[in-house]
């Protein structure tokens, strides 16, 4: 059975005249990355690479009993802590992008217009509080206060 039989469609014979492509562009499911993003991951993930490969050489050595042994598990748990902050850097950067460049999203932007409206409300009720509390008020003359 054919892989077009299967999926239920006519056998590849029957269609010898239509070409069938070799890439089919298909739509990505998610976004690309910003470009600094992107770089500070690559940098992350060969830094990580790096830290296990010489994790790797400093128990190989361990097992050996070779004197490189010691100074590759010093310089292996300073990689360990440059690994990690590299990958700490490819969060504070996705962060600071998402912060400066992202967009602005409905639900917030129809919070900001409600808390607008909030305030133009209580805006015009102190005003109409103000102005009905100097309609309330018995005016009095400037001499008469002295």
């Amino acid at each position: 059975m054919d892989t077009d039989e299967r999926r239920g469609g006519v056998r590849a014979a029957s269609c010898a005249d239509v070409p069938r492509q070799l890439w089919v562009e298909e739509p990505a499911v998610r976004r690309r990355m910003a470009d600094p993003v992107r770089t500070a991951a690559v940098r992350a993930v060969i830094i990580a690479s790096l830290t296990l490969i010489q994790g790797m050489i400093a128990f190989l050595c361990t097992l050996a009993g070779s004197w490189l042994a010691f100074p590759m598990v010093l310089s292996g748990v300073g990689s360990t802590v440059v690994a990690t902050w590299a990958v700490l850097d490819v969060w504070v950067t996705r962060q600071v992008w998402n912060q400066r460049h992202g967009v602005v999203s409905v639900p917030s932007s129809t919070a900001r217009q409600l808390r607008r409206e909030r305030r133009r409300a209580r805006r015009m009720a102190r005003a109409a509080q103000r102005q009905q509390g100097r309609s309330a008020r018995p005016r009095s003359s400037i001499a008469g206060r002295a």
